[in-house]
């Protein structure tokens, strides 16, 4: 299987017709086709519907759309990480995170290094911990920051100076916006959206489920999610009360909503983490370099 012909593949899939990714590829669409025969051949799965004005992606299709991108980025990836072998430090950082205000932190990593090594290119992907864990496994990522509770036993980490607040949000007219903070108490009878990575029962420790107590399996959870900007459009829209982390949703006096930490407090630690016996880019390398020198003491 070549690499040129996945990104055939790749560009048919995208443009959804044969003649518009010919068109793209500066390739007769006779070739295209043929090579997409070709391709379907060697795998003995059908990838394509056809029809006269478009084409369709089959279940293998989308699973070889899947797996081609992963590979192209990759591929990708170490071609620019060779290039970049020379005394002064280029290349690329692939960085991983979710919501959380300490990306700060990482801003001032990278702006410090700008100035010593301004041809590294950062690239950010967002996401929850098995988004981000899951593209550092295959390679894609080379840093990823977690939120605890996470599960650091396959990584190599170091833990962040930074803490984040759980509270909740909610619309400012809510009954319980009235309040300075919010125990348990005051959660067993409210509609919830629940980050789903606190709600995890998987972790050793789950320092989320321990606030709660005796009372976590009683929450009315109706809403989960991952990232926390969809979660504030329905907290927004009267769906419940948001439980999520400080300072990720706008609750500033033009915003109809506003923040209540926990009582007691409850707070969850950070840390960057990458995988064992990492080889890095240079440019990751520097990366690695700085923030050990600046978040190690």
């Amino acid at each position: 299987m070549e690499l040129r012909v996945l990104r055939y593949f790749l560009a048919v899939a995208r443009e959804g017709s044969i003649t518009r990714a010919a068109e793209f590829l500066h390739v007769t669409q006779p070739t295209l086709s043929r090579q997409l025969k070709d391709l379907e051949k060697e795998l003995g799965k059908k990838l394509f519907i056809r029809s006269s004005h478009s084409i369709i992606l089959t279940d293998e299709g989308m699973l070889l759309r899947n797996r081609a991108e992963e590979i192209i980025e990759m591929v990708d990836k170490l071609e620019a990480e060779f290039s970049c072998m020379e005394e002064t430090i280029s290349g690329d950082v692939y960085i991983g995170c979710g919501e959380t205000e300490a990306m700060k932190q990482i801003a001032r990593v990278v702006k410090d290094l700008q100035f010593s090594n301004p041809n590294i290119r950062y690239h950010l992907y967002s996401g929850n911990e098995d988004d981000v864990t899951e593209r550092l496994d295959k390679g894609l990522l080379d840093f990823v920051i977690l939120i605890q509770p996470a599960d650091l036993s396959k990584y190599n980490y170091i833990n962040m100076p930074a803490k984040d607040i759980w509270g909740v949000i909610m619309r400012k007219d809510s009954p319980l916006a009235f309040k300075k903070s919010i125990q348990s108490v005051d959660l067993l009878n409210v509609p919830l959206i629940c980050s789903r990575q606190a709600m995890k029962q998987t972790f050793s420790k789950n320092e989320f489920a321990d606030w709660f107590g005796e009372n976590f399996d009683k929450l009315d959870i109706v809403t989960t999610f991952n990232l926390a900007y969809n979660a504030a459009i329905m907290v927004e829209e009267g769906i419940g009360y948001a439980i999520t982390l400080d300072k990720i949703v706008n609750t500033s006096s033009d915003s109809n909503l506003c923040f209540r930490p926990l009582e007691p407090r409850l707070e969850s630690g950070l840390n960057i983490v990458w995988k064992k016996h990492q080889v890095f880019s240079a440019a990751a390398e520097m990366f690695l370099t700085e923030i050990q020198g600046k978040f190690s003491n």
